[in-house]
């Protein structure tokens, strides 16, 4: 009986992505989470920028989970 071989598997060549392509991206989630930061922590206070308790109320756990004083 004649063995055959095996197919060969190709292995996709892993290209590295540039720093020119990865800066917009960085400083957008950068940007982003800065905010996500003012409205868990420091939202409802003297800088609010939205009145009333709706924020605090939908950020509040989060508030907790931080460490975020707000009661």
């Amino acid at each position: 009986m004649a063995q055959s071989a095996a197919p060969a598997t190709v292995v996709p060549a892993i290209t590295p992505i540039s720093l020119k392509a990865i800066a917009p991206w960085a400083v957008f989630f950068g940007i982003l989470m800065l905010v996500l930061l003012y409205f868990v922590g420091a939202e409802q206070g003297a800088t609010a920028v939205i009145s009333g308790e709706g924020v605090h109320e939908w950020v509040h756990d989060g508030r907790h989970l931080l460490g975020f004083p707000c009661h």
